[in-house]
């Protein structure tokens, strides 16, 4: 791992007095190292396993690369153990097709270079992996979101040998600043401070030692259905051709955007109507790219002339800033997916105007389905709906337009998490959240002017975007005017599978202002707690 002799995270004297090798030691005190069970390795131990949940790729994944030098210090090889489990929070049948594409690039890339890897499907556990490959330390990613913490924090009062997590999802380290900030402009000298420290040439770590166990372990066929036999599974929302997950499919991408869409990046970035962005957020939730080797190959572009220094910066500027400012939040804010996030001056006067007349009023099968009276909206929910993905510049007229025609702005977040998360391919991301707690509560933003409605929230209309693009050729894309986000069957069923997590009655009226308990909040989001393992 780079960086090595920086940010140094000493460990417990506690730690230190049992046999632990120094140079595991010295490789555990790196910034993005966080040691959640320490002890020396298991003695006995044939591998060093790494459970890969988020990061789910073989190319620049900074906690693969600590298991590859902790196995190489001590002489072992490395396996790769990934859990597919039935209740991944909010996933559905598209999520789990993206990620089963994206598994199948890692077997092929973890073959090549001499790693095993080894998938299997609940009620297998990991635990019971690790005893019967006979691990000596077992190290796995960091993923801020609630439920996965708690999955690693239970693993970690349960397991007899060291466990560490390694934030693999960021270019620095969320722990070097400690803290989330309330805006960009606030958050961006601490970052540029860091980020020459970091946004370097990462190190290419070679395994040592293949895995060549005597008996191969149980695995399940990547060729076959990874979601078999989940009969709790959402299958309604099906697959999307628009992407393909995994690691080939993203970096043929990213070659595709740095090579000869970057160069138009200022100019077309706010045009829906136009191949103006990345689209790579998918890739980035799923862990199928990491945001270091994106901002490399943008660095690289802007180097040999291939687009402008502007361009370069106004890209990195989402990449890193935005997106890492997104993880803090998460990170550092409980209530990151419901209203109690509000920015306080957002949620005075929000409350103030809540009950100010709405000029439409929709349940969430009308917004589901893409039956308003606003046809740029409609077209940005096809859009949803039907590719797996949403142009960024909608998503923000999207979320603010969910405010304006929900019963209140608690059931308006909670509606916006609901669609988001069900639809996208990047839902169920700090990204996600940070977006619409942005565009509902105005957190991350600054006050606005006193308008109905929003109060103090930044407001957006379609006539005042529609200036700023060619809405009508972005609507002609996604349909055209009258087109229903669902074509065949009908969502409204669909309603009742998370009605008691909204509403008493599907579409319905809210429980009210009072307190402004959310309905998430209250049913608890991730309630239903899964095991300590996920896909």
């Amino acid at each position: 791992m780079q960086n090595r002799s920086r940010g140094r995270i000493p460990l417990s004297s506690a730690a230190r007095e049992t046999q632990i090798p120094e140079e595991l030691v010295r490789l555990a005190a790196q910034p993005r190292v966080r040691v959640r069970r320490g002890r020396a390795p298991r003695e006995d131990g044939v591998c060093v396993v790494y459970w890969m949940q988020r990061a789910m790729r073989i190319v620049d994944n900074p906690a693969l690369d600590a298991a590859i030098e902790a196995a190489n210090l001590l002489a072992l090889p490395v396996v790769v153990y990934f859990q597919v489990i039935p209740n991944y929070p909010n996933a559905n049948l598209r999520h789990y097709h993206f990620l089963q594409q994206g598994l199948r690039d890692v077997a092929e890339d973890a073959a090549a270079i001499g790693l095993g890897f080894v998938v299997r499907r609940a009620p297998a556990t990991l635990e019971a992996f690790l005893e019967e490959v006979k691990a000596v330390l077992v190290i796995g990613d960091e993923n801020p979101c609630r439920e996965p913490e708690r999955w690693r924090r239970t693993l970690a009062r349960r397991l007899r040998i060291p466990y560490w997590t390694v934030d693999a999802d960021v270019v620095v380290p969320s722990r070097i600043f400690e803290r989330s900030f309330v805006l960009l402009h606030h958050f961006r000298p601490h970052l540029k401070a860091e980020l020459p420290n970091y946004l370097v040439a990462p190190a290419r770590i070679k395994p040592l030692h293949t895995w060549k166990p005597r008996k191969a372990p149980a695995a399940i066929s990547l060729s076959e259905d990874i979601a078999k036999g989940f009969k709790t599974l959402d299958r309604s929302v099906g697959p999307v051709d628009s992407f393909t997950g995994g690691t080939h499919a993203a970096l043929k991408r990213l070659g595709e955007f740095v090579n000869a869409e970057l160069k138009e990046y200022v100019e077309t970035r706010n045009h829906p109507e136009m191949r103006g962005t990345s689209r790579l957020s998918p890739y980035l939730h799923f862990g199928n790219i990491g945001p270091l080797t994106i901002a490399r190959a943008v660095e690289k572009a802007v180097a040999r002339g291939k687009a402008s220094a502007m361009a370069g910066e106004r890209y990195l500027e989402q990449l890193i800033g935005w997106r890492e400012l997104a993880v803090l939040f998460v990170r550092h804010e409980p209530n990151y997916d419901n209203w109690e996030c509000a920015a306080p001056w957002a949620r005075k006067t929000l409350i103030e105007h809540a009950g100010d007349p709405r000029p439409h009023r929709y349940t969430l099968k009308q917004l589901e389905r893409g039956e308003t009276a606003d046809e740029l909206w409609n077209a940005a929910q096809r859009e949803m709906v039907s590719s797996g993905w949403m142009h960024n510049y909608m998503r923000m007229y999207w979320a603010k337009k969910i405010l304006e025609w929900a019963p209140d702005p608690a059931t308006a977040f909670d509606w916006a998490v609901l669609l988001n998360d069900r639809y996208q391919l990047d839902g169920r991301d700090p990204n996600g959240y940070a977006g619409i707690a942005w565009a509902i509560v105005g957190k991350l933003d600054r006050p606005w002017f006193n308008r109905p409605i929003f109060g103090l929230v930044r407001p957006m209309t379609g006539t005042s975007i529609s200036r700023k693009f060619d809405s009508q050729d972005y609507i002609r894309q996604q349909g055209g005017p009258g087109t229903l986000a669902f074509k065949t069957s009908d969502p409204g069923a669909e309603c009742d599978s998370y009605q008691s997590l909204v509403l008493t009655e599907c579409g319905g009226p809210s429980a009210g202002m009072a307190g402004y308990p959310t309905r998430l909040a209250r049913a608890g989001r991730g309630a239903k707690r899964s095991a300590p393992e996920g896909s």
